[in-house]
């Protein structure tokens, strides 16, 4: 009997002692959660980025904004500002080759589109024509490149309605989020 006892204990002292010494098999790593990008951008269905915008959203056509759709606005914005631009501009109309077509902020942070040919919320800044209204791409020589820049913003703006996009952007720097581009092409016919 005493023999049993003595060779079940040395079972169980090497099953211990093998518990602890012996290498384990590895075990399969836990499955991260999957997290989904959230990138701040702004789109339209109107043409896909670095896309032909049509014709009807420029001089050529009806001169009416296109849609613009916003998504995953970021955490803490109080505000929106837009702005569209044309850096392609020549020299000899602009000597800083840049001309202004949209200038507009204060938009509701809960605004998620602009219908198209509809004005948003917010107050509509000066553009290069002087006037405070979209203005449709109206490339004089070439195909030109036009920026639509979206910006979150952790403030709404005090800025007066006559302002252009140079004092915007002046005004919005400390105050800004993060920003998301879309850029439409455009050559007239």
């Amino acid at each position: 009997m005493r023999g049993l006892i003595l060779i079940i204990t040395g079972i169980i002292f090497l099953a211990i002692l093998s518990w602890y010494v012996l290498p384990k098999a590895p075990q399969a790593p836990t499955p991260e959660p999957q997290q989904k990008s959230m990138t701040f951008t702004i789109t339209s269905p109107a043409f896909e980025t670095n896309g032909v915008i049509p014709a009807r959203f420029t001089c050529d056509g009806k001169n009416i904004s296109p849609e613009l759709i916003f998504s995953n606005i970021p955490e803490g914005t109080q505000s929106l500002a837009l702005t569209m631009e044309d850096p392609d501009v020549p020299h000899s109309i602009r000597q800083d080759g840049m001309w202004n077509h949209w200038v507009v902020w204060n938009i509701p942070p809960n605004t998620t589109a602009i219908k198209k040919g509809e004005l948003t919320q917010g107050v509509v800044g000066i553009g290069t024509s002087g006037e405070s209204s979209y203005m449709g791409p109206c490339p004089p020589d070439r195909e030109h490149h036009y920026i639509f820049t979206l910006y979150a913003l952790d403030s709404v703006l005090n800025l007066p309605s006559n302002s252009t996009k140079e004092k915007l952007l002046q005004t919005l720097t400390p105050h800004l989020i993060q920003k998301a581009i879309l850029i439409g092409r455009y050559n007239r016919k």
